[in-house]
């Protein structure tokens, strides 16, 4: 789950520290990275083991600067992924075969050997009988290339590595990157703040363990530091965010990432909006507490209480800081307009779409989205049917991560030509319509990936859980349950089985009298059912109907401002 730590039991044999908000909120079933810091230490103390030679976290978002804070003093090296894992796991015939092989091998080979052979040595890839019967009991790729048991082993390590990362870290040069982010995070005091939250909002992220409803907080080091040299444009900065690169090239030892995450540079951190900083579950009364090593040696939760409170902080003060009696602002925090929407028609049909156009003012302009809802007027409630980024004429782009920027001062009229068409997945079978949400700007259809979430049903015992869709090229790619509700708490792929069930969650915005959001609900939409053929996106025509159409541009710190019009589709 990332710093928090990770892995659970329903049923545990004895239950953990639960005196975080955080821990209150997901459960004492979860394994909190300070109890696995305080394991590690307990385990070195009954052995007088002076080190691990090596610590491996199979497991999804422990790419953390925080979770490796917490290895450091207990092992030489570690290996970690930032991102979710396939089910696959790792490779460990082929790294152990070759550990067989060469026995005197240190942590630092070993560590190297598990990221060189992660999902393209995997024996269920590259042996043929394992490759097809992995494909056969159910992955959504067994029907990607023309029939179950089909594909190369090159075209699946492509399909199965391209969203996926792992790192080896020598855990001797954690010190050293603590020392430099320790700098960077004293010199940010003296920068523009809106600048370093722009950075913070187009810096690449990782899946979320928080739920749908806030911006992403898990953030790769390195394009976060490139991104603040960029955005802020200060000398200070700038060398102090080298420090940082230079401080992570010694660290990592071993890298790879898939083509949808480019720019990964192996280790992540933690950068909440003001949001989640605010909140005890999520904010420093949890994460002081929790990564408790890291924020005890570094500055970064003194500069997160700066940016977010106004609390300065001097060099050589590192400490636990939970800002009390401060209040929190956000200074990513737009001032922004969208005017009236202007409609080129209020009636639409296919092959007749309808230009929709407003100006935009303001500052910190973050995202621009263009939004659908269907209207139900019995009802007064919005369907809300899409929503995707609408890019910038200017789109700019560090080591494949790309970012919008918006003309200077913030004014500028923004058109968009609406084609009435809404946007299903189809079992081969069922067809139900869903909202497609796009998980990074600027990447073409090929490239991007979009999530639909649901409740995923086993036909093996009938157990349900929130889970989420991943869709990339238009067909579905990885399907992930969470332990939580809302897509919160630990992520885990599922290997869908014939018979298993998807309920779509479609989310409504129930409207007062004078047509204000009142409450915005999900229910339960369509049912899908994976059986032979893998689930595919499909574009409708829009029924008839009215249907709300506008743009939604957020600022910095994740802040929604809205203009919509009615529009008729026959």
């Amino acid at each position: 789950m990332g710093w928090p730590g990770g892995w659970s039991d329903a049923s545990p044999s004895s239950r953990g520290d639960s005196n975080t908000p955080l821990a209150s909120a997901l459960g004492s079933d979860h394994l909190y990275l300070m109890e696995m810091d305080q394991a590690l230490e307990e385990i070195r103390a009954r052995t007088g083991l002076e080190q691990f030679e090596i610590v491996g976290l199979d497991a999804c978002l422990m790419g953390h600067v925080e979770v490796l804070s917490a290895l450091a003093p207990h092992a030489r090296y570690a290996v970690v992924s930032q991102e979710t894992e396939p089910a696959l796991g790792w490779a460990y015939t082929s790294f152990l075969q070759a550990l067989l092989q060469n026995p005197d091998a240190d942590g630092a080979a070993l560590s190297r050997l598990i990221v060189e052979s992660y999902i393209e040595e995997d024996q269920r890839i590259v042996d043929d009988q394992a490759r097809a019967d992995f494909l056969r009991q159910g992955s959504p790729l067994g029907g990607l290339f023309g029939g179950f048991g089909q594909a190369s082993p090159e075209q699946l390590v492509q399909q199965m590595s391209a969203s996926s990362t792992l790192t080896a870290v020598d855990l001797a040069a954690l010190p050293g990157l603590v020392d430099n982010l320790n700098e960077l995070a004293f010199v940010l005091q003296g920068a523009n703040q809106p600048a370093v939250a722009r950075a913070r909002t187009y810096a690449l992220s990782f899946t979320s363990v928080f739920g749908r409803d806030v911006p992403p907080s898990y953030f790769d080091l390195g394009n976060l530091v490139q991104l603040f040299k960029e955005q802020i444009g200060d000398s200070q900065v700038a060398g102090a965010a080298d420090g940082v690169l230079a401080a992570l090239d010694q660290a990592v030892i071993a890298e790879k990432h898939g083509s949808k995450k480019a720019g990964a540079t192996g280790i992540s951190i933690y950068y909440p909006n003001s949001s989640l900083y605010g909140s005890a579950v999520t904010g420093p009364q949890s994460y002081t507490a929790i990564a408790s090593r890291f924020a005890d040696a570094s500055l970064w939760d003194d500069f997160l209480a700066f940016h977010y409170t106004g609390r300065s902080f001097q060099r050589d003060t590192a400490e636990l800081v939970v800002p009390e009696g401060r209040t929190v602002e956000a200074p990513g925090l737009g001032t922004i307009d969208v005017g009236a929407i202007e409609l080129s028609s209020d009636t639409a049909a296919p092959g007749q779409p309808v230009l929709v156009s407003a100006d935009i003012t303001g500052e910190n302009i973050g995202y621009v989205y263009l939004f659908v809802g269907f209207y139900d007027q019995a009802a007064s409630s919005i369907l809300v049917a899409d929503r995707d980024y609408l890019e910038s004429s200017d789109t700019r782009e560090i080591d494949g991560v790309y970012y919008p920027v918006w003309p200077e001062g913030g004014d500028f009229r923004l058109e968009f030509e609406w084609e009435p068409v809404v946007f299903a997945i189809s079992d081969g079978t069922e067809s139900v319509v869903a909202l497609f949400t796009p998980e990074s700007y600027g990447r073409t259809f090929e490239e991007a990936v979009y999530t639909v979430d649901g409740l995923y049903t086993y036909a093996d015992g009938g157990e349900t859980r929130y889970a989420r869709l991943y869709f990339s090229d238009g067909v579905l790619q990885h399907v992930f349950g969470f332990t939580g509700e809302g897509g919160t708490g630990s992520p885990r792929e599922i290997v869908p089985q014939a018979g298993d069930r998807f309920t779509v969650l479609e989310t409504w915005q129930d409207l007062d009298a004078q047509g204000n959001i009142e409450q915005v609900t999900t229910q339960e939409g369509g049912t899908l059912t994976f059986g032979d053929q893998m689930f595919a996106w499909q574009d409708l025509d829009a029924a008839r109907g009215d249907y709300i159409v506008g743009f939604v541009v957020e600022d910095l710190d994740g802040k929604a401002y809205e203009s919509y019009a009615a529009i008729r589709v026959e």
